[in-house]
């Protein structure tokens, strides 16, 4: 998967501007706030539809304008596909795809495949479950929208089945929570599922990866939860059961205790929690571990690996370990955002793009 070009238009500090990229490493380079990483979040959510960094997505849209677009033109080994979004100050944005509008963001994963990291991807490391879960729903949801729509799904019977544990009328609830709990326990099963066989992949790329960035010095294992397991028919059995022995607790406390909303990730460095002990330095390379395996996955998967961005990836991490990194992404399309290009060893080899308040100089 390539990325050929991007377009903006009012999005963030840009007026109006083209990127053009080459396969292998591109490395974008500018002061502080004069738009790298606006240009790489562009990128990501034409993948997924969503920013990393906007809280209200209308906030990408150029102070004093009413409108913005992205654009961007990606080639793969099913050839090539445009996407868009405009967004407005007044109205919902429009996605679309080779200039269809699509109406579901399920519509849109899996057209241009993308793996992004930035320093608050850090959070998956240092953060709570909730962090951990949401790297592996965003990386299955490009790679599965089956996957995607049943997290759809179990969000909202999850939400309907809370509010019903919270009524007053404890009959009404005994009466109900059958249906819902079949319900919950069918969509939970295919994310279970799901991440139970994403993980067992996961876990050794992101050990080799890890070896590869460190050049051996330290061992990466990440583990999930593994609560339930076998075929998913088999994993609803037992998350139906795991839900029918916990009514009464979860009509005590309100809520639901059990499910794949409370999974979580162990992940170590040398057998020791890299969350609680370990320093910045090797949190930050046990997450590029774990975003390059997600890389290793796409290609496992699709016979190509995903646009790589690395979003201020170099701070904090040694001349050894730039050096290895770059070695190891050179094999697939990465964009690198940094301060100065020279952050990026034999930055002179690859494609160079500097930016100055939203231009390319």
């Amino acid at each position: 998967m390539l990325i050929k070009n991007l377009e903006l238009t009012n999005f963030r500090n840009y007026s109006s501007c083209r990127f053009e990229y080459s396969d292998g490493v591109n490395v974008v380079s500018g002061g502080n706030a004069q738009g790298k990483t606006n240009s790489a979040e562009a990128i990501f959510f034409l993948c997924t539809g969503y920013s990393p960094r906007a809280v209200r997505e209308k906030q990408v849209i150029k102070h004093g304008e009413s409108f913005a677009k992205i654009k961007g033109v990606a080639s793969s080994n099913y050839g090539d596909v445009s996407v868009s979004i405009d967004f407005f100050v007044d109205k919902n944005k429009i996605i679309k795809v080779n200039e269809v509008p699509v109406g579901k963001i399920g519509e849109l994963l899996g057209n241009i495949n993308s793996v992004f990291f930035n320093p608050g991807e850090l959070k998956l490391i240092q953060e709570a479950p909730e962090d951990r879960r949401r790297f592996l729903d965003v990386a299955l949801s490009q790679i599965s929208r089956g996957y995607f729509y049943a997290l759809q799904t179990y969000k909202k019977i999850l939400a309907q089945r809370n509010n019903l544990l919270k009524n007053e009328d404890r009959a009404l609830i005994f009466d109900t929570l059958p249906v819902w709990d079949q319900s919950l326990a069918r969509a939970g099963a295919r994310i279970i599922f799901e991440r139970n066989e994403y993980i067992k992949m996961l876990s050794p790329f992101a050990g080799f990866c890890h070896e590869e960035v460190t050049g051996g010095g330290e061992n990466l294992t990440v583990k999930g939860d593994y609560k339930y397991e076998g075929t998913e028919d088999d994993i609803y059995s037992q998350f139906l059961s795991a839900l029918t022995e916990r009514t009464e607790k979860d009509i005590e406390t309100g809520y639901t205790t059990v499910g794949p909303h409370r999974d979580d990730l162990k992940i170590k460095v040398n057998g020791i929690d890299v969350r609680a002990y370990g320093s910045q330095g090797q949190q930050r390379t046990a997450s590029i571990a774990l975003k390059l395996a997600e890389t290793e996955i796409f290609r496992e998967k699709f016979g190509e690996y995903p646009v790589l961005i690395l979003d201020d990836a170099m701070s904090e991490l040694d001349k050894k370990r730039r050096t290895r990194l770059i070695d190891y992404v050179k094999k697939m399309q990465t964009i690198i955002t940094c301060t100065e290009p020279e952050c990026v060893p034999n930055y002179q080899n690859y494609n160079n793009i500097e930016v100055e308040n939203g231009n390319i100089l």
